[in-house]
């Protein structure tokens, strides 16, 4: 299967999709812009939105589901929302169809015309804060921790699968809080989540810290980010988090009695992640044989292939291996016995290792001679067999040491790829090449767009941990407001 994959030297794009296609994860759907995914790619998908929505619930927030259409109206309230939005809303102006005349097409009946247009859903501040003007009222009813897991429209012209598509999955937090100081600290707190599921569970080491005024939410007060590389040493915006301040508060009247009978209005914060983390994972782990997945969000851990001739050599094999697979199942592990007839042990070696599953175990008649089984790790290429008294312990070790080695060579891509400059020349060379481009900037709108303009990169994040003491701006040369990550990003 790895033969039909271009190779991520010759055309990172075409790897990209290549690899999509061959492990099954996603197809093209039949609107442009849309995609499929299918069953392999939605069961990593169930395990990344486990990990997040445990810990959301582990923070005391609830789910909820709230409607797919929005009245119009509603994106007007907040002006700087529907600037934001304004150009990838998908738009209802009717109800039904009607067909033709001579029977054999249909067409928009013109009697259905809606007085007020509907919004399909490109995020749900609006609506959601139409409903929590109806449910606070005193200080009683917050702070209001809600999450919503649902599908969202934006009509994307150039569309990548997972990265951006038209139509894709995600969680949108939406939090009300009674003081400013906790709808804040609530921001961080996401933000905290999201990096440790990055980090932790997919393998993703990411930077957090804060957007620049140009590229933060619409409608927010500070946009709080966590940025991956990915790769092609491009960035990806991994996850968001948002205070809003009081801004969709007073454009919604929200507002509730403190404790002295005083009216106030609310403060907010919205967070979410995306089904674009599943291209985040194909990005910063693949390889030119496919996938290489972090166990933990992995639907099978570890895949069997019995090597055998006969009907007979299966039957041992499986009851030779029935007390490690019981062993491994009672441990947690996700473990696919690959038994299929009339496919050779060698097409099904390269199609889970396309499928990037991180541990493959081979068994044959010689194996069980010598009371073993083989291993084949996914993340190094490495092939060794182990006694099967202790092969369940071994794997359970192996699958933490894959999980650990998968985040430590991403990082030190990444730590390879960061670059510190000192002049503008040097950015621009570095732009060219790819990666991270750590500097000080003037905190000037107009110095980001010129560097934009003229290198298509972009300010990914301000850093938690920035030191723009003593830095001149690249490209203004003034003193440095910040120090500031530069990348080129998708």
């Amino acid at each position: 299967m790895a033969k039909g994959v271009t190779p991520k030297s010759t055309d990172y794009n075409k790897w990209y999709t290549d690899v999509i296609s061959k492990s099954q994860m996603a197809d093209y759907g039949p609107v442009k812009g849309t995609m499929v995914i299918r069953p392999y790619g939605y069961g990593i998908w169930e395990n990344v939105r486990d990990a997040f929505d445990s810990r959301f619930k582990a923070t005391g927030h609830t789910n909820a589901y709230f409607p797919l259409f929005i009245p119009k109206s509603f994106l007007s309230k907040e002006a700087e929302h529907v600037e934001g939005f304004a150009k990838e809303c998908a738009v209802v102006t009717h109800t039904r169809l009607k067909a033709t005349e001579d029977g054999k097409a249909v067409v928009v009946d013109p009697a259905s015309k809606l007085e007020e247009e509907i919004i399909v859903r490109p995020t749900s501040e609006t609506i959601i804060w139409s409903m929590y003007k109806k449910w606070i009222n005193s200080y009683r009813d917050l702070p209001l921790l809600i999450n919503q897991w649902a599908n969202v429209v934006r009509w994307e012209m150039r569309t990548r699968l997972f990265i951006r598509t038209s139509e894709f999955l995600w969680q949108e937090g939406h939090t009300a809080h009674s003081t400013k100081k906790e709808a804040i600290e609530e921001t961080l707190k996401m933000l905290e989540v999201y990096r440790e599921v990055a980090e932790d569970v997919l393998a993703i080491p990411v930077l957090t810290g804060l957007k620049s005024e140009s590229e933060k939410f619409a409608g927010a007060v500070d946009t709080y980010c966590i940025e991956a590389m990915m790769g092609d040493k491009k960035a990806l915006q991994a996850g968001t988090s948002h205070y809003l301040g009081q801004n969709f508060a007073k454009a919604f009247d929200v507002k509730y009695q403190d404790e002295n009978n005083k009216e106030e209005y609310v403060y907010a914060t919205s967070w979410g992640v995306s089904t674009r983390l599943i291209g985040a994972i194909i990005m910063a782990h693949g390889d030119d044989k496919g996938l290489r997945l972090p166990p933990a969000i992995a639907p099978i851990q570890v895949v069997v292939i019995p090597i055998t001739r006969s009907d007979e050599d299966g039957e041992m094999v499986k009851s030779y291996l029935d007390p490690l697979i019981k062993s491994l199942k009672q441990n947690g592990i996700r473990v696919h016995i690959d038994d299929r007839k009339k496919m050779s042990p060698g097409f099904k070696f390269n199609e889970w290792e396309m499928k990037g599953v991180p541990i493959r175990l081979e068994v044959g008649p010689r194996d069980m001679k010598q009371h073993s089984v083989f291993l084949a790790r996914r993340d190094t290429s490495e092939k060794f067999g182990v006694e099967i008294a202790g092969a369940s312990s071994k794997i359970i070790d192996l699958l933490d040491e894959i999980q650990n080695n998968l985040f430590d060579q991403a990082l030190a891509f990444r730590e390879d790829n960061t670059f510190s400059v000192s002049s503008y020349d040097e950015f621009k060379s570095i732009v060219e090449k790819g990666g991270f481009i750590r500097c000080g900037w003037d905190g000037d709108a107009k110095t980001e767009e010129a560097v934009k303009a003229e290198t298509k990169a972009t300010i990914r994040v301000i850093p938690f941990d920035e030191k723009p003491e003593g830095l001149a701006c690249i490209y203004s040369g003034k003193p440095a407001k910040h120090e500031v990550i530069f990348s080129k990003a998708y």
